[in-house]
């Protein structure tokens, strides 16, 4: 593509010169072809110049000073006056420019030369004091137009990291800085808010990282992001500063952490699958004089000649890390766990890591489970994945305000005596899933991921499973499986240790499925499976009572009917009966057929139930526990006192 910014010029002085300028030839160096020899030699590096005082004296300050102080050799013959240059910014290449400028030949400025002939000509002193429309005046006016375009203000903030000392002197890396972030700045101003729950497919690939439902996701569905890739060719000092820069100038942090992870995720292995730290770590060092950089100084666009070191890696993950805003949200939850992974990597600092844990904690809902299972990458391995990590994260979600929960109300509140077994007593569910509910689940899945491990504790398992709240899991079945797998892979815990580890759930709360696979589990101890059972028995009777009353009900009796909507109004609830009673009465023809249909499905299903219940009573009596145990047991587990409150009484004409 041709550069957008290109200006052929020349002084527009001309000065008097010993003969025409012929060519520029390359014969033993640099050499200026006119009919005169050359009486002056100037030296940049390796290169030589061939040159004529007259042009020189008449443009540049430094070289009137050196050529007229210049002193022949004491042991005679003469000579060329010879000058050594070797310092000058930009090298030979920016002497050339400037040299051609002196002889009146018409040079091309481009956003990739200005900066550099900019130095040069300040090193040369080639002010309009010496003569009109001199190369520094030429140049900043060219500059000026450079930095009106995004594009050209890329391409010159590169140049400057190749002449870094002048042009920080100069202000140019701050002018082209403060050129990018001004325009990127103005479109992050027009372009509507960002909302984290924005239409954006969830599993959408962003820069080879699936965004799932982020802000980074909905900058690009926005078209938001057409200036990350442009950035992501910078330094990483050189894109700091920038980042730095929009900041300063109230750039959303969505847009910031967008354009971070982009910067991120194009050198940093785990994030993108065909990426190296080589790329964006390779040392950057200027051709000639131009004032190389040191091995901090890094661009992606530099040519690598060997794999950086680690410690430059890990400078490179740990200034990403602490470049990202603080907000909550504004980067995903896979993209900060593939920079814990990588940091686990490179042993970076305690505070990197820890940094990243809280990130993660804060966010803990939005992880996937794949992304949680993190490696074991310590010095002392014992389990395959580290659950200290995830230990400390977890504890850090339960300490941030999403960790209080809302979706159930705690178990210590007064308990609801008309609350069904297998939802928190004094809770009702909440019409979306709180955070803590999320984690809870996916705790539960992770535990039953890690333990397989025969290599993890009892003590760390269940020192996991804790942190989570009795009242976050609306039910217990997902840390059921959990429990049942590691027991699988731990057969060698005792009777007491097993007890221990059931503990971590509640009986109550088990679905009838997990119910009917715990009832028969070898693995668990005795003292569950009656729990399980007893628990079990307690839901079938509650629900005979319930349909006993439903049949009563549906019989006709005094004071309740059945609901045209299928609810049935209890006796004593006079105003819902009254309300509904029109109704009822205005189509008592045509529902009294499906009245009679119904008590038939009632008894049918009482039928059922009162064989599952004969059959319950049989598998506790294959238990081989006499009656009076069964009592003993009961009062031991601390069902004692409440048999007989949940026991509901059967209508006596039964």
């Amino acid at each position: 593509m041709v550069d957008a910014a290109t200006l052929p010029i020349s002084s527009r002085r001309r000065v008097a010169q010993p003969s025409v300028v012929d060519k520029w030839s390359s014969e033993g160096g640099r050499r200026c072809t006119t009919e005169l020899e050359s009486d002056v030699v100037v030296e940049v590096g390796e290169m030589s110049f061939y040159l004529h005082k007259f042009p020189l004296l008449s443009r540049s300050g430094v070289l009137q000073r050196m050529i007229s102080e210049y002193q022949p050799p004491a042991d005679g013959g003469g000579g060329m006056c010879t000058l050594q240059l070797d310092d000058i910014p930009g090298g030979a290449k920016a002497f050339e420019l400037a040299a051609k400028f002196c002889y009146d030949v018409k040079i091309e400025l481009n956003a990739l030369n200005v900066v550099c002939l900019r130095c040069a000509a300040e090193y040369l002193r080639m002010t309009d004091d010496y003569a009109e429309g001199n190369l520094i005046t030429q140049a900043e006016s060219f500059l000026a137009d450079v930095l009106a375009n995004w594009k050209d203000s890329i391409k010159a903030l590169e140049t400057c990291e190749g002449v870094l000392p002048t042009a920080e002197d100069l202000h140019l890396v701050s002018r082209c800085i403060t050129a990018l972030a001004s325009k990127a700045c103005a479109s992050d101003a027009a372009a509507p808010p960002l909302v984290r729950n924005a239409s954006v497919d969830k599993d959408a690939l962003w820069n080879g990282i699936r965004s799932g439902d982020t802000a980074s996701a909905a900058a690009a569905a926005f078209g938001m992001d057409w200036w990350y890739e442009d950035v992501s060719f910078l330094s990483l000092p050189m894109f700091k500063r920038l980042i730095q820069a929009m900041e300063a100038k109230g750039m959303r942090a969505e847009s910031i952490a967008g354009s971070i992870m982009f910067y991120a995720g194009r050198f940093l292995p785990g994030l993108k699958r065909n990426t190296s730290f080589s790329n964006a770590l390779a040392s950057y060092g200027a051709d000639g004089g131009g004032g190389g950089m040191s091995s901090r100084n890094i661009t992606p666009r530099a040519a690598s000649v060997s794999a950086p070191s680690e410690g430059d890696q890990r400078y490179f993950l740990e200034e990403i890390v602490a470049l990202l805003p603080t907000k909550k949200g504004v980067a995903s939850t896979k993209f900060l766990l593939g920079m814990l992974r990588t940091a686990m990597l490179l042993h970076a600092s305690p505070l990197c890591r820890e940094n990243l844990e809280r990130r993660i904690g804060a966010q803990l809902e939005d992880a996937s489970l794949d992304d949680l299972l993190v490696p074991n990458l310590g010095y002392h391995v014992e389990t395959l994945y580290d659950i200290d990590c995830v230990q400390r994260i977890l504890d850090y979600f339960m300490s941030s305000t999403d960790g209080i929960g809302t979706g159930y109300t705690s178990p210590a509140l007064a308990e609801d005596g008309g609350g069904s077994l297998g939802v928190p007593h004094g809770g009702t569910p909440s019409t979306s899933l709180s955070p803590i509910t999320m984690v809870a689940k996916l705790m539960d899945g992770y535990l039953a991921e890690v333990a397989p491990d025969t290599n993890l504790k009892l003590p760390k398992f269940q020192a996991l499973a804790a942190v989570v709240p009795d009242y976050a899991r609306p039910v217990d079945d997902g840390i059921y499986r959990a429990i049942d797998i590691y027991l699988k892979s731990h057969p060698w815990l005792s009777e007491s240790e097993r007890e221990q580890l059931c503990r971590l759930m509640n009986c109550q709360k088990l679905s009838l499925e997990a119910c009917t696979h715990a009832a028969q589990n070898e693995r668990l101890p005795l003292r569950v499976v009656v729990q399980v059972l007893f628990f079990e028995q307690l839901r079938l009777r509650t629900s005979i009572a319930g349909w006993f009353f439903v049949s009563d009900n549906a019989a006709g009796g005094d004071g309740a009917r059945p609901h045209p909507g299928g609810a049935i109004v209890p006796k004593g609830a006079a105003a819902v009966a009254a309300s509904a009673q029109a109704e009822v009465d205005s189509d008592a023809d045509d529902d009294e057929p499906e009245g009679k249909e119904t008590i038939t499905d009632v008894k049918a299903r009482v039928s059922e139930l009162e064989k599952e219940c004969k059959s319950m009573k049989q598998e506790i009596r294959r238990l081989g526990k006499p009656r009076r145990s069964w009592s003993l047991l009961t009062r031991k587990c601390g069902f004692g006192a409440k048999v007989q409150q949940a026991q509901p009484a059967l209508p006596s004409g039964r």
